[in-house]
């Protein structure tokens, strides 16, 4: 008696004949279809699977892993490029510093603030509706004109932010580090706001000093050696001091009280369901501190209205 036998085809590839089985569903799969695993093979919808139930690495605050510092990179290029544009354009430090109160003259000019203002003279700054300032301060850079401190200025920022991004960002994921960097740098925006309106403000500084200040904190969080993290915090508060003397102490104490709220919420939050609610909230409530805090003030400089 003959015997036909059977001819076993690829699920995903019917005309093509084949003889293994996946490990998981032990359906056929052709070699085209097969992905090694660690007891023979599985076709491609059980490795997605598989993947899926994968549990993601997270960072101590709930962040993805990520071992490059991209957003540290990115950090540092949009500082170099617009700096160059600072080379190409100067007039872009008058238009973007953080600047609360000033004024433009009918020559061009910039002078103190006074309100009320002279006939001729308009409101430069946040008193003049340019909120965009507490934020594109802190990409500019004193420019070459202020001798050799102004390209000193943009080089130990960017080397800071290098040695500093560097440690955090992998510590808190992308994302995370990117929302400090800019509450950190609006918080030392608001600062200056406060105590010194009339002073223009360029720099990096204040967003650093905030990165500073979660380097502690996260590294008391994970329980790091805490010699070497303390060495760090004195030379930074020495920084703050000796700022007063060159550049704006506010702008780098703002930062650092800002950052470091941010890092508390971020590190601190319960690790269960809650954790993004809490983070997301503190970002939240801090946004908005530091918004009525600035309006406040801008609303005082202006004689109790607001600007148009």
């Amino acid at each position: 008696m003959d015997s036909e036998s059977t001819v076993t085809t690829c699920y995903r590839h019917p005309k093509v004949e084949c003889h293994v089985r996946c490990t998981r569903c032990e359906r056929y799969i052709c070699p085209d279809c097969m992905r090694e695993a660690a007891v023979g093979h599985q076709c491609p919808e059980c490795v997605r699977e598989g993947a899926r139930s994968v549990r993601q690495a997270r960072t101590v605050v709930g962040g993805r892993v990520s071992a490059v510092p991209v957003v540290t990179y990115v950090l540092i290029v949009v500082n170099v490029l617009v700096y160059v544009a600072e080379l190409v354009r100067p007039e872009i430090v008058d238009r973007f510093a953080m600047v609360g109160a000033g004024l433009t003259g009918p020559d061009g000019g910039h002078y103190l603030w006074a309100d009320p203002y002279p006939a001729g003279y308009t409101p430069e700054g946040l008193v003049g509706g340019e909120w965009y300032r507490l934020l594109t301060g802190a990409f500019l850079h004193l420019p070459p004109t202020e001798g050799t401190f102004g390209v000193f200025h943009v080089v130990m920022n960017m080397v800071a932010l290098w040695n500093l991004g560097r440690l955090v960002e992998p510590m808190l994921g992308r994302v995370h580090f990117l929302v400090l960097y800019l509450l950190s740098a609006l918080g030392g925006s608001v600062l200056v706001l406060l105590i010194a309106p009339q002073d223009a403000v360029v720099g990096a500084s204040g967003a650093i000093f905030g990165v500073g200040a979660a380097y502690y904190v996260l590294a008391r969080r994970v329980g790091l050696h805490m010699g070497q993290v303390n060495r760090f915090m004195t030379g930074l508060l020495l920084w703050l001091v000796l700022s007063a003397l060159v550049t704006s102490w506010e702008g780098h104490l703002g930062g650092l009280l800002a950052g470091g709220a941010v890092s508390l919420a971020f590190a601190y939050a319960p690790r269960d369901g809650r954790r993004a609610v809490v983070q997301v909230g503190a970002c939240l409530l801090l946004v908005a501190v530091l918004t009525a805090a600035a309006v406040v003030k801008v609303s005082g400089l202006t004689g109790g209205g607001l600007p148009q």
